[in-house]
């Protein structure tokens, strides 16, 4: 394998999380700004890990949520980078719930997000290791 395919491997993050009543709406699924809050970290942790470097998100695009996340889901975040630029990263973050008590999981929510690298002054820095 390249020094990038290896890179690309080692930051795939998963994150596992139980859906509290605190984090849910009136009607008891999870709020849609949770499911965005852990997918942004989750993203910043995939993005750190595969450049080393300081990151910041830039974008979110299109993000699908595609069933509900009742309270007392079990939820698995995943993330992997899917383009390396210059000085950004795109990921894809993927949410699955998984029923507590009956298991199987399910694809509730996608989106894609950019990092950007960012040097001492806060602007964009080359990554390290580029798509070539």
């Amino acid at each position: 394998m390249s020094e990038f395919t290896d890179r690309v491997e080692a930051s795939l993050t998963r994150i596992t999380k139980l859906v509290f009543p605190q984090d849910t709406n009136h009607i008891h699924t999870l709020y849609g700004g949770t499911a965005l809050q852990w997918m942004d970290e989750v993203g910043f942790l995939v993005a750190t890990r595969f450049s080393r470097q300081k990151v910041v998100t830039v974008s979110m695009d299109r993000v699908d949520f595609k069933v509900p996340i009742p309270e007392g889901s079990i939820i698995e975040l995943v993330g992997k980078v899917t383009r390396v630029g210059t000085s950004s990263m795109t990921i894809r973050i993927q949410l699955f719930r998984e029923d507590m008590f009956l298991g199987g999981q399910e694809l509730a929510v996608s989106a894609e997000m950019v990092f950007v690298a960012v040097g001492d002054d806060n602007k964009p820095t080359p990554l390290s290791v580029h798509d070539n």
